[in-house]
């Protein structure tokens, strides 16, 4: 239970702390003065003052922020709490270019470290591969038809080698429903059939049907840990970020056209669900999961909602193109509109996480 606690703590402390840390680094690294740096909201639980900066540990720990001079233009930097900076400071004196860049920089951060993450699991672990052995045989299947039986283990296909799992898919997509030949090793003995995949319908990743060439075999699930090295496992963790990083794309574009129910949405709760879950499972499973939420919170901060990064960015492509600011009253109303949706949608995950509970 305590282990699980920690674990709670330090995955959402650390991808929060990592999400304001890329924003404080590029505000500093363009000479924007930072007021204060948070781990969390409401009252400190610590702080100290370095420079000009005070850092604080605060009492709710959903969130976090920077506080930038200037960040607004009601900001008045001749005030009280702007007295050890000046004009230079500010945020808003920065080209529409830089602050881009500062406002990216939180998501940017949070792709960043999913990829450290994996980097660093596929140095110590290497990557797990499913070897190409059929574990069952849909009755009636093409498969099936030719001959195929469990236990095979398929070398090749039409003079293609297959080396793992996913070399069959790939090789029977690319001849799409042309016949196959596969060669198979059998108790020893290498033995050749003719297939002819055909066009079936599967439900993909998000329970949708698709059409697609099979033959109607599964694998038996056998894998091989392959060695990948440090050069090797960067290039892995990159594609590996990547993959997660579209697939999170295509769940939320799902999510907006009801693909995927509304009530699989999740807050604060499920996420502390799912990593005291895997902290029972090990060190790399907490890992593996903080890199996904780490993807998970980089995209969601990179949509085009006021408030969020990307709502902000927005704007600036706007201020960059029009070669001015947005109107201070389009500015308002639409922070007030992002800020009613952010608070819908905080209220819906909630509602999901406790009717689960219950």
């Amino acid at each position: 239970m305590l282990s699980s606690a920690i674990a709670i703590i330090l995955v959402l402390g650390g991808l929060i702390f990592f999400h304001e840390l890329g924003h404080f680094s590029v505000a500093r690294a363009f000479g924007v003065g930072i007021r204060t740096f948070s781990l969390g909201f409401g009252p400190a639980l610590y702080k100290f003052k370095r420079g000009r900066t005070e850092y604080k540990l605060s009492a709710i720990p959903l969130g976090g922020y920077v506080s930038m001079v200037g960040e607004s233009p009601d900001d008045d930097i001749n005030s009280p709490e702007n007295s050890e900076f000046t004009e230079e400071d500010s945020f808003t004196k920065r080209k529409p270019w830089q602050r881009m860049c500062i406002v990216a920089a939180g998501p940017i951060a949070n792709l960043l470290l999913a990829f450290l993450i994996y980097w660093a699991l596929f140095v110590a672990n290497g990557q797990f591969q499913l070897l190409p052995e059929i574990g069952a045989v849909r009755p009636d299947s093409p498969a099936a038809i030719a001959g195929l039986e469990k236990g095979d283990s398929v070398l090749s296909i039409s003079g293609t080698k297959i080396k793992y799992w996913e070399d069959i898919s790939d090789s029977i997509a690319k001849h799409g429903g042309k016949e196959l030949t596969i060669l198979v090793n059998r108790d020893g003995k290498d033995l050749t059939f003719n297939v002819t995949p055909s066009l079936l319908s599967r439900k993909n990743l998000f329970g949708e049907d698709e059409k697609t060439y099979l033959i109607g075999v599964q694998a038996a699930g056998k894998t091989e840990n392959i060695s990948l090295g440090f050069i090797g496992s960067a290039a892995a963790a990159l594609d590996q970020t990547w993959s997660m990083t579209v697939l999170t794309v295509e769940g939320f574009i799902k999510l907006i056209e009801r693909v995927i129910p509304a009530e699989t949405v999740g807050g604060p709760i499920m996420i502390a669900q799912l990593v005291s879950q895997q902290a029972e499972q090990g060190l790399v499973a907490v890992l593996a999961l903080a890199a996904l939420i780490s993807i998970n919170l980089g995209v969601l901060n990179l949509l085009p909602v006021p408030v969020l990064d990307g709502g902000h960015l927005v704007m600036l492509v706007y201020e960059t193109i029009v070669g001015k600011p947005v109107p201070a009253k389009v500015m308002d109303y639409s922070i007030r509109v992002g800020i009613f949706l952010l608070l819908t949608l905080m209220v819906w995950a909630t509602f999901n996480d406790v009717s689960r509970l219950l």
